[in-house]
């Protein structure tokens, strides 16, 4: 038996329901804040994540599924030089627009015809040929054009091109490929199509791609907001729901394929993207979140990472105070120790934590603007009520961060107990080569969310019953159908049952799928027009005409 691959796992029902709550909550919440849904590819290329996330981070080093789509063929890049040479040379030209191209043309087939010598007598015929371009010569180029000429040699092709198909049924047949493929030739065993190895002065083979099953979403949220130019928009406020891929050790909570559900506002500095304004509403459309799905005993905690120049001489100040004790740390601490200090406030080894809370704090380090900026986010929150707590030992695991820095834990989640975290990255688009944009965002995991969410509530709880199963008799399931897809206009939940089952096996079903009322659809009920509706809960049974079906059920 074929199983699920180790950290993933399937979501379904009744399960999926509270997901489906979840995030309903969350679309109508940022919807109350402005923030419109975008979409971006699952995958993009590595050098995204390499330059946007940072090569020193776990993502990036470790946890990436990264692979190489291949050296790619460039089908027009051979046919433009084929082309270009042959005509320069005198040896060809390409058929115009005619209906025969026309035809050809979506086939990859191109339509030539050789000029005979230029001190060849008049009476020398022209050489028209059916041409194609492959990487190799192979059965399926063969095929096509064998085809091809097959068609193009029928009556009924003959009747409707007339002169232009006469033309065409006497060319010969040829496939181009590079002659960087060498014996290519050798595959294909066949006298009608002649193979014509080119030696091609441009690159007709594209360099292989990296690419990367994305690990986290702001990265390329900001390369979309780049290549559609969407600062002509002012300040943009974009959200996401979707899979991101991560190759770490599964655990409570944490699965290679995991869902993430995510905010971001960027734009021009002039429309009020770097305004600590930005990352209070982001924090306070958070806690309104959380509140509004009944988790309450969250906790915020916030720093602030300054600026590049602030992290700069923290950096430094880490390496000089990691120096003397790096080796007495975890592997993992020694390498960053020397790559990125910042990431040793990452470690979670306890035997490490003693070493760490002797170490430098970022808040030592900030210039005025930053700390003016820090100060400020913090008395918003206070003004609007939200509760959180300083942390100066909070860094988020990404490059890109600047200044705010936060996390939302909630202690059902054991140690791991984030649900949630983000922060500010005004260069991020300058460093993957747009303009300035300072935006703040955030990612919560989906997974942990729902996780805490299963503490408060079960799914069986959130999730919508039928309003009515319907039960039709012997020979009656036309009807019930008929009579279903009426009470679903009504934007009812209709079960709908089979006219093989017994009564009593209907009435099982309908309490099985938690059904209101059973709804017997039988021949007397549709020749009086009038049906049988029983409430399962009371044992009530009365006699509903139908037009007044759906408001009787919707009183309950």
């Amino acid at each position: 038996m074929i199983k699920a691959v180790r950290g993933t796992r399937d979501l379904l029902p009744p399960d999926t329901a509270l997901w489906n709550f979840v995030e309903a909550a969350v679309r109508d919440v940022f919807r109350a804040y402005n923030f419109q849904e975008i979409r971006t590819p699952i995958f993009e290329s590595t050098e995204l994540f390499a330059r946007g996330v940072g090569e020193e981070t776990d993502i990036v080093s470790k946890e990436m599924y990264t692979w190489s789509d291949g050296e790619r063929f460039d089908e027009d890049a051979l046919r433009r030089e084929w082309v270009s040479r042959g005509e320069s040379e005198n040896r060809l030209y390409v058929e115009g627009s005619t209906p025969v191209n026309a035809y050809l043309q979506p086939l990859g087939i191109l339509l030539i015809n050789h000029r005979p010598p230029r001190n060849a007598p008049a009476t020398v015929p022209d050489e028209p040929e059916l041409v194609c371009f492959r990487a190799k010569a192979t059965l399926e180029a063969v095929e096509l054009l064998l085809r091809t000429h097959v068609h193009v040699s029928s009556p009924g092709f003959s009747m409707r091109y007339a002169a232009d198909a006469q033309y065409v049924q006497r060319a010969r047949l040829r496939i181009v490929v590079p002659s960087s493929t060498a014996d290519s030739a050798a595959f294909v065993d066949s006298k009608a199509v002649e193979v014509e190895q080119f030696q091609a002065r441009t690159p007709v083979f594209k360099s292989s791609q990296s690419l990367t099953l994305r690990p986290e979403n702001t990265a390329g949220v900001v390369r979309a907001y780049i290549e559609h130019h969407l600062e002509k928009n002012g300040l943009n406020k974009l959200y996401y729901i979707g899979p991101q891929f991560r190759r770490e050790r599964p655990q409570k909570g944490r699965y290679r394929q995991f869902y993430q559900i995510g905010a971001e506002a960027i734009g021009p500095a002039s429309a009020g993207s770097e305004s600590p304004m930005r990352d209070a509403e982001i924090l306070e459309m958070l806690a309104t979140l959380l509140d509004r799905l009944g988790i309450t005993d969250w906790n915020l905690e916030l720093n602030s990472v300054g600026c590049p120049a602030d992290r700069a001489k923290f950096n430094e100040a880490l390496r000089q105070a990691l120096e003397p004790v790096k080796d007495k740390m975890c592997a993992d601490c020694q390498r960053r120790a020397v790559t990125n200090p910042l990431r040793v406030f990452d470690c979670k080894t306890p035997e490490d934590q003693p070493i760490i809370e002797t170490l430098p704090r970022i808040s030592q380090f900030l210039d005025e603007g930053c700390r003016a900026h820090f100060e400020a986010v913090q008395a918003i929150l206070t003004k609007v009520g939200v509760p959180f707590k300083l942390n100066d030992r909070l860094v988020r695991g990404l490059d890109y961060y600047t200044r705010t820095a936060f996390e939302f834990t909630h202690g059902a989640l054991g140690a791991q107990n984030a649900i949630l975290g983000g922060g500010r990255y005004d260069g991020l688009s300058e460093a993957l080569g747009g303009p300035a944009a300072p935006g703040i965002g955030f990612a919560i995991g989906e997974d942990r969310l729902v996780m805490s969410l299963q503490q408060k509530a079960s799914a069986e709880m959130v999730m919508g019953k039928p309003d009515a199963y319907v039960a039709p008799m012997a020979g009656m399931n036309g009807e019930a159908a008929r009579l279903a897809r009426e009470l679903r206009r009504h934007d009812l939940v209709i079960e709908l049952g089979d006219d093989s089952f017994r009564l009593k096996k209907s009435f099982e079903a309908a309490t099985r799928v938690g059904a209101k009322y059973i709804l017997i659809v039988g021949e007397n009920e549709v020749k009086a027009d009038a049906f049988a509706l029983k409430n399962l809960a009371t044992g009530e049974q009365v006699s509903v005409a139908r037009g007044d079906l759906a408001a009787r059920i919707r009183q309950s």
